[in-house]
């Protein structure tokens, strides 16, 4: 339940600018410092100009811009040399007014609460845009995964789950995979909480994004790049232009931009460009995007696929520099990395009509203002990722009811959802005459600001 009492005082807003950023009262009511470089500050600010375009009561601005709670935890583990290392976690609860907390656990070198607090915002925005019923949440642990071994990343998650256990649960916080974790972790992570909740009913619906073997669903692995699909297919005609004869390049290769390529690839187009963490590579051919995921399962990056070429038709690439790959003309850009990619500089490079934001927040405010000033759509991440949580809530419906979906009706019913928020947010850009993001946050806004109407802020 939602758990906010009405300000007590009115301030009068403000009308000076600071670095950009919409003013806002709300900022000086809480006390909250503008940042340009601040992830969750853009991310607040992003909101706050659609709510205040929705007319969105200022009681409510102020409920949105802080999250309800924030944890963060530190927690010892035995690593495989018998020493200790000591490991610090988080988990962010933004808002649960329209139902359990939701969000992924992200395992990164530069985890950092002011990332989790805005990736948590983020989930609130996408949930309540993709219409299922959650709230925002999201978590994760400071750590390089690729540095540990397997036996390392399985104690830092049960101890992780242990630390964080009595903030969620099955009704009221489902955490999920993100960067750095999967279905395996995942596993462990619920088997940890149902060994230590065992009066808990459904524990092992603590977490979506599960092996299918203990309560996963069917299409899970593939949500969110289908997603960032399934959006533009619905978006692209209306741009002009026809998903089977596009060119796409693609800003990382793990799960997310590896399973966009590979569905963009069935339906006909081209990926000609792909960077991720190992490097840069260019086929103008277009990528055997399969061989590629395989390449990248096996080796951790994309680097070195350029020894492949030659072999069979479509496979391998040159190497790029990173600005040359940004600078690759394309029709779209998916971003699907991490946060803060598309920067002023990086927009400056791209030759592409149309960014789908595969990744959470990957372009700043200076980017995005300069991408839309050359003309250049964005399809912004809390609508095309929305696939992963709408798959997510699809599981977690799956484990409630003891029941197990086919393929066929998940990936109908991710299309509906998906189809149905592009909609929303199409309407809403036309109606307020702004651009795809803002439309998106308005969208979202009406769902929340709904609910609270209706229930009302207690006392």
């Amino acid at each position: 339940m939602a758990h906010h009492s009405a300000p007590a005082t009115i301030i009068a807003p403000t009308s000076r600018p600071h670095d950009g950023f919409q003013t806002s009262r709300v900022y000086d009511e809480l006390g909250m410092q503008r940042d340009p470089n601040n992830v969750y500050l853009q991310s607040i600010d992003a909101v706050l100009t659609a709510a205040e375009m929705l007319n969105l009561p200022h009681y409510l601005q102020l409920i949105l811009a802080q999250p309800q709670n924030e944890t963060m935890v530190h927690f010892p583990v035995k690593m495989d040399d018998g020493n200790y290392a000591l490991f610090k976690g988080y988990r962010v609860q933004h808002n649960n007014a329209l139902g359990p907390y939701k969000g992924g656990l992200r395992y990164h070198e530069h985890v950092s609460l002011d990332d989790v607090k805005a990736l948590a915002l983020l989930m609130t925005m996408k949930c309540a845009l993709v219409r299922v019923p959650y709230g925002g949440g999201k978590g994760g642990v400071k750590c390089d995964p690729y540095k540990m071994s397997r036996d390392e990343l399985m104690r830092v998650t049960r101890r992780f789950a242990f630390a964080i256990a009595h903030m969620i649960g099955p009704d009221t916080d489902i955490p999920a995979p993100d960067v750095g974790t999967n279905a395996q972790t995942m596993a462990w992570f619920s088997d940890t909480y149902a060994t230590i909740s065992k009066s808990v009913p459904d524990a092992m619906a603590v977490v979506t994004g599960k092996p299918v073997e203990v309560g996963g669903s069917l299409g899970r692995e593939k949500a969110t790049g289908q997603g960032v699909v399934d959006v533009l297919a619905e978006v692209l005609p209306e741009l002009k232009l026809d998903f089977a004869k596009c060119t796409a390049s693609v800003l990382g290769y793990g799960n997310v931009g590896s399973w966009a390529a590979r569905l963009a690839a069935q339906r006909g187009c081209k990926i000609i460009a792909v960077m991720d963490h190992t490097g840069a590579l260019r086929n103008d051919a277009g990528f055997d995007t399969e061989a590629l995921a395989e390449h990248v399962a096996k080796h951790g990056g994309v680097a070195g696929f350029e020894k492949a070429a030659g072999k069979t038709k479509g496979v391998g690439g040159t190497p790029i520099s990173t600005k040359e790959f940004y600078a690759t003309k394309v029709d779209i850009f998916i971003p699907a990395a991490l946060e803060q990619m598309v920067n002023e500089e990086s927009a400056g490079w791209m030759d592409c009509k149309v960014v789908a934001e595969g990744a959470n927040a990957p372009t700043t405010p200076a980017g995005e203002r300069l991408l839309l000033k050359r003309g250049i759509e964005i399809l912004p991440a809390i609508l095309c990722n929305a696939g992963g949580v709408t798959v997510s809530y699809f599981e977690w419906v799956q484990n409630k009811t003891k029941s197990a979906w086919d393929i066929e009706k998940v990936d109908e019913e991710l299309n509906r959802h998906m189809v149905m928020a592009a909609r929303r947010t199409r309407l809403a850009r036309q109606k307020y005459e702004c651009d795809m993001r803002t439309a998106a946050y308005i969208a979202a806004l009406e769902n929340i600001g709904k609910a609270y109407q209706l229930r009302g802020i207690f006392p």
